[in-house]
Parts: structure tokens; C-alpha cells; sequence
């Protein structure tokens, strides 16, 4: 499994801290995060808001905070989220308030954002712990994606499309400290928490 940091920043100070978790779809970023709020005493999950309506066994208020169009436009203009893009069609933001209060409250703060979302935090939260979750070959993306079962297969698609793009922006960004190869989950989830705790 690789993992290489272009830094080594604590992710977990008295004050807190965020942690990113991005990645292609059916990396497993996911069930990476929900490992991660099981194992660490002082993980909490920042809930995303989306404009895209609710899928398979979501939840609304623990998955995503699923919201209008209209909603999220105003919000945006507001400067309500740490970071926010538009991927497959739909929005995607952090809303900044639970994050901020969590991180002072001294909770390490677990999120999953796509690429864009995690060049912004790089921007606005240099400190944040940045890491970016690759598939351990595209056959294995791929294989994660159709046993889904949640999307057409135009969304699929675009999905493996967007995937190497996706990569090559983490990469040639710098945003990210760390990239770690999810090929056995639970080897990738405690190689992450020795990234998180330092």
C-alpha cells in the first residue's frame, strides 16, 4: 500500500482538526470514513450538503443535508461552505458553522469531498490533513461501482470517465499531504489513522 506526504502535519491538535478524505467514486471512501468515526474516540462526521436527491440507504441529516437548488445558491453567495463544486450535475458544499465549532471544540472533524472541494480547503484551512483515496487498479473501480447498484450506467460511465481526471488534479494540484491506495480496507483505514494521529 503507498502513502506519501509532501508534509506531516498533526491532524489532531487541542484545537482539532479537519480531516479530508477524497477520492474517485467506488474507491471506498465511505466505509473508510465510517471505520475511521468507529476508531477514533473524537471523530465526528461533517454532513455534506447536496442538491441531488436521496439514494439507496441514505439518510437525510446523516448522509446528506439535501437541499434545493434555489437553497444552495443562496447559501454559496452567503459564504456558508468551506468548499463547495458541482460534480455529475449536482452541488456539493462543507457547511462551514458545525466544522468550525467542532474543530474548537477539539474534535477531529471527518469528511469525504471530491477533488475540487479539496482544493478549496487546501486554500482556506492549510492545516486541514488532506488525503486522497486511489482504487488499486481501474478493473477494481470499475467492479466497486457496478455492485452499486444505485446508478444508470450513463452515470457509471462518467463516473470511470471522470475518475482519471480526478487523480491528475490531486496529483499535479499539491493540495493533497497524503495519497493511500485502498486495496484491503481495513489496512488502508489503520494506515490512515496513523496518518491522522501523527
Amino acid at each position: 500500500m503507498l502513502s506519501s506526504a509532501q508534509s506531516n502535519p498533526k491532524a489532531a491538535t487541542g484545537n482539532g482538526n479537519l480531516v479530508v478524505i477524497s477520492g474517485p467514486s467506488g474507491t471506498g471512501k465511505t466505509s473508510i470514513c465510517n471505520l475511521l468515526l468507529e476508531r477514533l474516540p473524537q471523530a465526528v462526521w461533517s454532513v455534506s450538503a447536496t442538491t441531488r436527491p436521496l439514494r439507496g440507504s441514505e439518510a437525510a441529516g446523516s448522509s446528506y443535508e439535501y437541499i434545493e437548488p434555489p437553497d444552495f445558491d443562496r447559501r454559496r453567495a452567503n459564504g456558508e461552505f468551506l468548499e463547495s463544486a458541482e460534480y455529475c450535475g449536482h452541488w456539493y458544499g462543507t457547511p462551514a458553522a458545525p466544522v468550525k465549532r467542532w474543530i474548537e471544540q477539539g474534535k477531529i472533524v471527518i469528511t469525504e469531498i471530491d477533488v475540487q472541494g479539496g482544493v478549496q480547503i487546501a486554500s482556506q484551512m492549510p492545516n486541514s490533513c488532506r488525503i486522497f483515496v486511489l482504487p488499486p487498479d481501474f478493473d477494481s473501480l470499475k467492479a466497486r461501482l457496478e455492485g452499486r447498484k444505485t446508478e444508470s450506467a450513463d452515470i457509471m460511465a462518467r463516473r470511470l470517465q471522470k475518475a482519471d481526471g480526478e487523480i491528475a488534479i490531486a496529483r499535479d494540484s499539491g493540495c493533497y499531504q497524503h495519497f493511500v491506495t485502498n486495496d484491503v480496507l481495513d489496512d488502508t483505514v489503520n494506515e490512515i489513522i496513523e496518518i491522522i494521529t501523527g
